[in-house]
């Protein structure tokens, strides 16, 4: 084969690299060949604009093309000023306001006619974890940190199997119409704001002009007038079907969307080998679901003590009887920095909720790779 007269040359151990002129370029992939063969090389190559060509020995070559950066965020001018505003954002709204996590530990005592700042920095004492040791100690510490913990475990449980079970429930449905109509009446409640719930919960629970009290007495059953916002044994699982009636629609069409993206050539081939839907559902539908079924997972576990503020506090319309199984983290921070007010308990009981939640997170993550290492989310 005819010895190919290149221009410049830049070799490295894995590839090299040859400037063509203008007749080279037409003649591209002869040149390939001859360069190939020349140099022994076997790898992929590719032409960039300035007319360098790489050649790689086994694998696939990095090729440097126009624009592209090298390290340096100024060598791209276009990316950086694309992701500044949003990095502005963050550091302002995300980041910015974390340095109030200091009032944590201190006593916080603001001074009239002073900033909240220099209140913060000048008038306020260093204790030190003493927000934390007073807030552990409290009386209610416990049934708050026990009413977040249950409820969650109870809503990762139902939020995973019960959007599962809907969604390959819906996959096989051979009307597509009913499908979406289906998805749509499920999809609804997620993007209804607790404050309005709480009314319609109201409008059938409320004492004297409650829709469920007022049937109850026309038709002479039960009793006339029940109190059901001091009725504990109704709330304790009346607030788990809300938690799952309006979270569902949202879980279920992630399941949705993974489901409708498996091969239906593996369906056939089993429906051919003689296999139920309960063998389909088993053995294809639900191996495919388990990453994502993981990721869902630990990010729920990433909130087990965070509580759901709006059902909690809204749905329930904050009633004093209730309290022993609505006072979560999340309403004990909004009721001390309210209510009260103590910012130095708020700020402690925040604070020790995001780093619980930060633990848990990266504990799940770690747990879940040990079993599925494809299967992590970080």
């Amino acid at each position: 084969m005819k010895r190919l007269t290149l221009g410049k040359k830049r070799q490295t151990d894995n590839d090299i690299r040859f400037k063509l002129d203008k007749k080279q370029r037409t003649h591209y992939n002869k040149c390939v060949v001859c360069m190939k063969t020349q140099y022994g090389f076997k790898g992929s190559s590719e032409l960039n604009r300035k007319g360098w060509i790489w050649l790689s020995k086994n694998g696939s070559t990095k090729v440097k093309k126009k624009g592209a950066s090298t390290g340096s965020t100024f060598d791209n001018l276009e990316l950086f000023l694309l992701h500044l505003p949003t990095t502005i954002w963050f550091a302002i709204f995300c980041y910015a306001p974390m340095f109030g996590v200091v009032i944590a530990f201190k006593n916080y005592k603001a001074r009239p006619g002073k900033s909240f700042l220099w209140s913060l920095i000048n008038n306020s004492d260093w204790v030190g974890f003493d927000n934390f040791k007073f807030l552990i100690n409290s009386s209610y510490f416990g049934n708050m940190l026990r009413n977040t913990l249950v409820y969650n475990i109870i809503f990762i449980v139902l939020g995973i199997v019960i959007p599962v079970t809907l969604a390959i429930m819906i996959s096989q449905l051979y009307s597509k119409r009913m499908a979406k109509v289906c998805q749509t009446m499920m999809f609804l409640p997620h993007f209804m704001s607790w404050v309005v719930i709480g009314y319609f919960v109201y409008a059938f629970f409320a004492t004297d002009a409650g829709l469920i009290n007022n049937i109850a007495k026309k038709i002479g059953i039960g009793e006339i007038g029940h109190q059901w916002y001091q009725d504990l044994g109704f709330w304790t699982w009346f607030l788990v079907f809300l938690n799952v009636w309006k979270g569902m629609g949202y879980n279920m069409v992630v399941y949705l969307a993974s489901i409708s993206g498996i091969d239906k050539e593996m369906y056939e081939a089993a429906l051919i080998d003689g296999a139920t839907k309960w063998q389909q559902t088993k053995f294809i539908t639900l191996p495919t679901l388990r990453p994502i079924i993981s990721i869902m997972f630990i990010m729920a576990v990433g909130n087990v003590f965070r509580s759901d503020f709006g059902l909690f506090y809204q749905a329930t319309r904050n009633s004093g009887a209730l309290t022993s199984i609505t006072q979560t983290i999340d309403v004990y921070v909004y009721k001390a920095l309210l209510e009260r007010p103590n910012i130095n308990l708020s700020s402690a009981a925040a604070l020790l909720q995001s780093v619980c939640g930060c633990i848990t997170i990266v504990a799940a993550n770690l747990i879940v790779k040990k079993i599925d290492p494809d299967a992590g989310l970080f």
